[in-house]
């Protein structure tokens, strides 16, 4: 009996020995399972941890006009996820999630659903009520994260100018692009940038005067039944552009049509031939050069006729004209005149030295190199003197008539506010105060009694030139297609501003039986400066207007 007893004694032990070996095991295979379940669901909030870090990391200044109203903010947004691995039903969840998203791409979705993955996007920027829909479902194995996303108050009002980011919240065009170039995505990549140190993007723009010359852009295309408009407004002393628009645009808030071919930039991205205004180039490079004055003379009774070329004039006179005469009349034949004189060489350096040649500098990257012949023939330095044969852009265009009117100065465009001295520091004479002085005066008599005319506005003392340019069609000039312009500056006393406008392929006005630039181009620069000139701090002085005599009109 005793041996028995001892014998259950020992049992007992032994048993309790291996359950107690059992539950040690059971506990530390436990903990290890636990563990690799939960570093793997870590792993997978830390796959969505750093998709939504690299998102907050991709905060933007503000962009704000001359006066601190807001161009462009950042704002929260709602982005849909799904983790793939908990995702039970791949057609359930599609199923639940188009009934709030109707547009939502099946195909790709499901293919992120069944990838396994950790974490996938399912739709970016949402709107609240699309979120608050989305929760309603109670779809499992989905959630959301606070996005920035870029918010243009303005709309399309200013999109050439502001530009564009991507789904990222990254500049790729305009003003957003040169942000991060100029140091932002270097901040971004550190770590340093949050939305409490960054500070707002002052542009020179002045969206009031941007407004009114979008909505005389769009006026005018209807009006004329155009395929294109643009215009800038340049401060000549400083070089900052107040305002600049090209039409066709697009919202930068819903840019689906941006990378649509009409939709470029006309202004600064396009390069075009700029018809008799670059006869405004012309004359102050036959003023320059010291071998003529306004009342020089020049032989325009006949056509120039050099080799299988004729130069003819629009509405010739007939007869001998003064430098003032040839620039009011735009004579082809003695703008081609005061060119061969000045010579070939003398030409092409003036045109580069004003600006014209050259791939122009400022902020926006979407800026066009001009094109000009790549070996200069005297045919070409005639053709181009009246302005055909050698294209540039608007923007330069306007930038090199604006050191015509400030007494000389050549002075780089900008989109970024720019104080007087700065300005003077990076200024480069180009021509004489007296040859600024000469193209003042002309500029005025041309909106006298000119071609002009029709840019006149009272009290303002508006001056400039027209260009009508034949596009080429087929490889030929068209004379019913056109691409036309007007160059202004006011108030001509003392020059603050210049306007440039242009009209693309625009039809005549009913009851018109023309279209040149004098009969819209010109229109459309009154009208912004009518509307404009009070938010530019020009006052009208009725006491200046003055007419000049001379013996006729021309025409451009």
């Amino acid at each position: 009996m005793a041996f028995d007893g001892n014998r259950k004694k020992h049992g007992n032990r032994a048993r309790n020995r291996l359950i107690m070996a059992m539950t040690c095991f059971i506990g530390i295979y436990g903990v290890i399972g636990g563990k690799l379940v939960y570093f793997g669901l870590q792993s997978d909030r830390e796959e969505v941890y750093r998709a939504s870090s690299a998102l907050n990391l991709a905060a933007r200044p503000d962009i704000i006009d001359r006066n601190g109203e807001i161009l462009a903010t950042d704002i929260k947004t709602a982005s849909l996820y799904a983790e793939p691995k908990r995702i039970v039903d791949p057609d359930e969840t599609i199923e639940l999630l188009s009934t709030v998203l109707p547009d939502l791409d099946w195909e790709a979705t499901y293919k992120k659903l069944k990838s396994g993955a950790g974490f996938a996007w399912i739709q970016r920027g949402l709107t609240p009520r699309q979120q608050s829909q989305i929760m309603a479902l109670g779809v499992p194995g989905i959630g959301f994260r606070t996005e920035t996303k870029r918010f243009y108050p303005g709309g399309p009002t200013a999109s050439h100018i502001l530009g564009l980011v991507n789904i990222d919240n990254q500049g790729i065009a305009g003003m957003e692009k040169y942000i991060d170039s100029a140091g932002l995505s270097d901040l971004r990549s550190a770590g340093l940038v949050t939305e409490q140190n960054l500070e707002p993007i002052k542009l020179s723009i002045d969206i009031r005067v941007q407004h009114i010359m979008r909505d005389e852009l769009e006026k005018a295309m209807q009006k004329y039944r155009a395929i294109a408009a643009g215009a800038v407004v340049l401060n000549v002393k400083t070089g900052e552009v107040l305002a600049m628009a090209s039409l066709p645009d697009y919202d930068p808030n819903n840019p689906v049509n941006a990378l649509e071919k009409d939709r470029l930039n006309r202004m600064s991205a396009g390069t075009y031939e700029m018809g008799s205004t670059i006869k405004t180039f012309t004359t102050a490079m036959a003023l320059d050069s010291g071998l003529f004055n306004l009342n020089s003379k020049f032989d325009a009774t006949r056509p120039m006729v050099f080799g299988r070329q004729t130069i003819r004039d629009f509405h010739g006179k007939g007869r001998w004209l003064t430098l003032a005469e040839v620039f009011i009349y735009s004579s082809n034949i003695g703008s081609g005149k005061e060119a061969d004189a000045v010579g070939i060489e003398g030409h092409r350096n003036f045109l580069k030295r004003i600006g014209l040649l050259d791939r122009m500098q400022t902020e926006l990257p979407e800026v066009a190199r001009p094109v000009e012949p790549r070996t200069w023939k005297k045919v070409h330095s005639m053709t181009i003197s009246f302005g055909h044969g050698m294209m540039t852009t608007p923007l330069q265009t306007a930038v090199g008539s604006a050191a015509l009117m400030n007494g000389g100065k050549l002075i780089q465009p900008t989109f970024l506010k720019r104080t007087q001295a700065e300005a003077d520091q990076v200024a480069t004479q180009v021509v004489s105060p007296k040859v600024s002085e000469d193209m003042r005066y002309l500029y005025r008599l041309n909106a006298e009694i000119g071609s002009g005319r029709r840019a006149e506005v009272k009290g303002y003392r508006v001056g400039g030139k027209t260009g009508t340019a034949n596009k080429v069609v087929n490889g030929k000039y068209a004379n019913d297609v056109r691409f036309n312009a007007f160059l202004a500056a006011f108030p001509m006393d003392d020059p603050t501003y210049v306007v440039l406008t242009i009209i693309d392929e625009p039809k005549p006005e009913e009851g018109m039986y023309s279209a040149t630039a004098g009969l819209n181009a010109a229109p459309m620069v009154a009208n912004i400066i009518r509307r404009s000139a009070s938010f530019l701090g020009v006052k009208p002085d009725f006491k200046q207007d003055t007419t000049s005599t001379v013996v006729s009109y021309g025409n451009d």
